[in-house]
């Protein structure tokens, strides 16, 4: 009996031990991010590793590999390259130029009170992201279709404009890709954007108002200001969805665009990686696409002084 004592303390204590720990205000957090970094350690930085070695290594079976050195990037020196990496920044330039001016007026607009049905137009619009892009892309790919009938050339017929061979041409490759993103990701950004305008107090409008400031000054002195990081937020993914753009040329055109009007970079890895066999090359335009995002929105960041501490 005597000697129970000390050993139900020492139990005592190991499960005080254990119940501090799961309490600790230091622990608790990495527990809580433990699977996140499980994951991201598991399925993105091996995969990002192994891409790397792949990169400098031509592949012509599991146990056929060959170290090669920089031969797969001094390969990239090709008109497909160049060509792919234009059109993804064009796609790229041209989202951008749509998909944040675009859904942060109409964000502004369903966010007033004075917008009649405003919560109708709110889930309207969001209902396109649900959609699956095969889908969408093959609803699009026939409505720029070349007869005179489709819903494209019928739209610009009323405007005394001939039928245009939308999907042969490389002027209007980008525009019809822009179309379907447009389509796409324009209710995302409102919730995103709506998201940031309802942290806005309204005192702020108030004393604008009485100060005498119109709609249009409280819009670019107050509006656009309190959702700066609203909008570095949907720049950088939207640099990073442009550049990553595959789904939308794969419903137009399918892997092989007709003179690569289509063709962007990730559809580039597709065709070398998997129609080519040329695993080691397609590594190494993935790996260059990743240092182009990470450099791009490094300066986006920088421009938009992300990296400033607040007392500077």
């Amino acid at each position: 009996m005597l000697s129970s004592v000390p050993q139900t303390d020492t139990i005592t204590i190991k499960y005080n031990r254990k119940k501090n720990i799961f309490y600790s205000d230091k622990v608790v957090p990495y527990i809580f991010v433990l699977p996140f970094i499980i994951s991201f350690l598991t399925f993105y930085l091996y995969s990002i590793i192994s891409t790397i070695m792949m990169s400098f290594q031509t592949i012509s079976g599991l146990n056929d590999v060959e170290f090669v050195g920089l031969k797969n990037y001094m390969n990239l020196n090709n008109p497909h390259f160049f060509n792919a990496l234009t059109v993804s920044a064009k796609y790229t330039f041209f989202t951008l130029l749509v998909l944040i001016p675009l859904p942060m007026l109409l964000a502004v607009v369903l966010n007033s009170k004075m917008t009649i049905g405003r919560n109708f137009f709110r889930s309207t619009l969001f209902i396109p992201a649900l959609t699956s892009v095969i889908v969408a892309g093959i609803f699009f790919r026939y409505s720029f279709g070349e007869q005179e009938t489709t819903l494209a050339n019928a739209i610009i017929k009323s405007f005394g404009i001939g039928p245009i061979v939308w999907l042969q041409s490389k002027s209007t490759a980008i525009f019809i890709l822009v179309v379907l993103a447009t389509w796409r990701w324009l209710g995302v950004n409102i919730v995103y954007f709506l998201s940031g305008l309802q942290g806005i107090s309204s005192e702020l409008y108030e004393s604008a108002e009485i100060d005498g400031a119109n709609t249009i000054d409280k819009f670019f002195k107050i509006t656009i200001p309190c959702l700066k990081p609203v909008i570095i937020y949907v720049v950088t993914i939207s640099v990073y969805a442009g550049f990553a753009m595959f789904a939308e040329s794969f419903a137009y055109w399918r892997s092989t665009p007709p003179g690569d009007i289509g063709l962007t970079l990730v559809g580039y890895i597709y065709q070398e990686g998997f129609n080519n066999n040329d695993l080691g090359f397609a590594s190494a335009i993935g790996i260059t696409l990743l240092a182009i995002v990470f450099v791009l929105n490094l300066i986006q960041l920088t421009l938009f002084g992300f990296f400033k501490k607040e007392s500077d």
